[in-house]
This record gives C-alpha cells, sequence and structure tokens, in this order.
C-alpha cells in the first residue's frame, strides 16, 4: 500500500471505506466526533457552520443531527470527499468548498460553529497558529470552535510510547500490518501534531479565552474554544 503525491490524492484514495477504517485506525474516533456537540450551552443554537477537512462528513452529519436546519460549509482539499458529501447531505443545506485552509477566505464574523476533525494536523506549528486567528476572526461573538486530534509533538518523549499503543490498536483490525505501515508512511509523510500545551497557547493568542478540554485519551484530545 503506497501513499499518494500529496494529501488531497491521498484522501481521494481513502475515501472509499473511510469512516470503517477511521474507527479501526484511530482510537477514540467516534467518542471524539461525537464530543463536537455534547455538553453544549443550552442557548447554543448556530445557523451557519464551518467544517475544517470535513472528509467524508462525519463531524457534520453529527452536527446536523442537532442543528438539522443549519446551513454547513464543507471545506476539504478532496474532490472525492466533497462528492460523498453532496450525496450524503442532499437533503441539507451545506456548500461544499474544493480549498486548502490556507487558501479559504475565512470571512468575519460569518459563523456560529466551526470543527475541525482530525484535519489540523496537517498544518505545521505556523500554520496552526495563523489559522486559529483566522478562525477566531471568522467566529460571530460567542461562537464555538471544536477542535478534536491527536496532540503530541513528535519530539516528545512520550512519542515511542504513544506509536506502540497506536500500532496493537490498529493491528486488532489488521493484523497482516499492512494498514499499520500506511499509515506510518503517511504520518511520517504528511502529519505534523504539535502539543496540546503550545496550541492551547496559541489559541489564547488568537483571542480565545473560553477554553476547555473535555477529553484527554493518550494525546488524542477534544477541545471546545469559545469567542467572547
Amino acid at each position: 500500500m503506497r501513499i499518494a503525491s500529496d494529501i488531497a490524492n491521498e484522501f481521494n484514495e481513502f475515501s472509499i471505506n473511510y469512516t470503517n477504517d477511521m474507527i479501526a485506525c484511530v482510537p477514540y474516533y467516534m467518542f471524539l466526533i461525537d464530543e463536537m456537540t455534547r455538553d453544549l450551552p443550552e442557548d447554543f443554537n448556530p445557523e451557519n457552520i464551518l467544517d475544517l477537512g470535513c472528509g467524508n462528513g462525519n463531524v457534520s452529519a453529527k452536527v446536523l443531527e442537532s442543528f438539522p436546519h443549519a446551513s454547513v460549509t464543507l471545506v476539504d482539499a478532496s474532490t472525492e470527499m466533497l462528492e460523498l458529501c453532496k450525496g450524503r447531505f442532499s437533503r441539507f443545506s451545506v456548500e461544499p468548498c474544493h480549498s486548502y485552509f490556507n487558501d479559504y477566505p475565512f470571512p468575519e464574523n460569518s459563523f456560529d460553529m466551526i470543527t475541525a476533525g482530525f484535519s489540523l494536523h496537517h498544518c505545521n506549528s505556523e500554520e496552526k497558529q495563523q489559522l486559529f486567528r483566522k478562525i477566531h476572526t471568522a467566529l460571530k461573538p460567542g461562537g464555538i470552535f471544536g477542535i478534536t486530534d491527536l496532540m503530541i509533538n513528535k519530539e516528545n518523549s512520550s512519542h515511542p510510547e504513544l506509536l506502540q499503543d497506536w500500532k496493537a490498536f490498529v493491528y486488532k483490525s489488521f493484523p497482516d500490518g499492512e494498514k499499520w505501515e500506511w499509515i506510518m508512511e503517511h504520518y511520517d509523510a504528511f502529519d505534523k501534531p504539535d502539543s496540546l500545551e503550545d496550541q492551547l497557547l496559541w489559541l489564547q493568542e488568537a483571542g480565545f479565552s473560553d477554553i476547555e478540554c473535555s477529553v484527554r485519551e493518550n494525546y488524542w484530545t477534544y477541545l471546545r474554544c469559545r469567542k467572547l
């Protein structure tokens, strides 16, 4: 199993069995996706939502369960993923947008909710800092940014142990080792995770002061940030 030449082509090829593969390859995947709508403020009723790196729409599907009348902008670099979303959300108000994060305009004060489910690890540290500032600007006052991802720097002394635990998890579903080999090729080529501590600092510097870390399972993390 070989990785593609860039991240868009990589996920074009990965789109066929995306959800099942993510559940089998990413610890706590559905639990962390569910966290996007768990324990939201009672008065929170978003009308405009932005899903960054929407993939096949698993995060948007969860959000639309709670807010079916919301309009959702789906941003992804993979045309195949966006095509899947078009069919999946044909009954809802969605706008697919083929774009890399750095190219998306992030209109000011436009969204009540912005989500990033296992997508921002494709950005390096500087790109994350820029994105957090753009996300804060694009949210309306009172808006919520939900982010779930692996949050550990590859230089962290605990990183090798994390990889061993992750490998054991993947081998339960794919014992021949081919899937794990592909994951590590992808991880080395495209993934740039940063620590929770760094990202908390960058979110604060971007303007977020109401930040909650509600899930932290072996570096698999969910953060909820509100623009005051």
